[in-house]
């Protein structure tokens, strides 16, 4: 839609820049007469005319070029173009002033005609391409609040998940769910010794130890059994007793 807005901004750019002219060359005595026109008394009003009307024309040029003014521009000029032709379509045909003749009239007349429609349709095309442009920002305005909603979500889930880390100043973490495994001593293992593959100094030399063995254990026997005798001989009534040494 906006590129037939621009259309009809070219459009009243030329109808302005011929018009701006028209009234430019007032002076020109001999091309009104020629164009079955009114001249417009005094010549500077209409020289002064044809200026501004140069100048819309010049700013609606540009506006169909620049795309942030296309709007604004076409809704002015389209105004501009329809209280024109209507106030063309009142004088000429309500009051029938100036006077023109038949073929003046006519020409006046679809002037007036032409205007009043390039002027409602770039104003209707004007308002129409302005509200959707305020539709899409609308949208991106709520599509960026959106994001910014979403991106604000997804780092407070982030900050969520994240556990807190415990402060221990150097020391180590105690976690009471360890078990600590208790130390195992290896048991002692003993070389096991052959008794058939012994030669027969070896079993003398062990049969000589047993028998000390044997030897030191018996006597050690006898010596307890006589001390076991003498106490008994000393703790039982009228038993000899040690010397008294005073």
């Amino acid at each position: 839609m906006k590129p037939l807005l621009r259309a009809v901004l070219i459009l009243d750019a030329v109808l302005l820049l011929a018009f701006g002219l028209l009234f430019l060359l007032t002076p020109w005595t001999s091309l009104y007469n020629a164009l079955q026109l009114v001249q417009t008394q005094p010549a500077l009003v209409g020289q002064g005319f044809g200026v501004a009307l140069i100048g819309l024309a010049w700013l609606a040029m540009h506006a169909s070029i620049d795309g942030a003014l296309t709007s604004s521009v076409a809704k002015v000029v389209g105004h501009v173009n329809w209280l024109t032709g209507v106030l063309m379509l009142v004088w000429l045909l309500g009051l029938h002033t100036p006077a023109l003749t038949g073929f003046g009239q006519i020409v006046a007349v679809l002037t007036g005609v032409v205007l009043l429609l390039i002027g409602l349709g770039g104003v209707r095309l004007a308002s129409a391409v302005r509200r959707r442009e305020r539709e899409r920002l609308a949208e991106a305005a709520a599509a960026e609040r959106a994001e910014r909603q979403a991106a604000k979500d997804a780092a407070r889930n982030a900050a969520n998940r994240q556990e807190p880390q415990p402060l221990t100043a150097g020391f180590p973490v105690y976690h009471p769910d360890t078990a600590v495994a208790p130390a195992v001593t290896p048991a002692t293992s003993y070389p096991v010794v052959d008794e058939a593959n012994l030669t027969a100094a070896e079993r003398a030399k062990r049969a000589e130890r047993s028998a000390r063995a044997s030897a030191s254990s018996a006597a050690s026997s006898a010596a307890a059994a006589r001390d076991d005798a003498r106490n008994a001989a000393a703790d039982a009534p009228g038993g000899p007793r040690p010397p008294f040494h005073g």
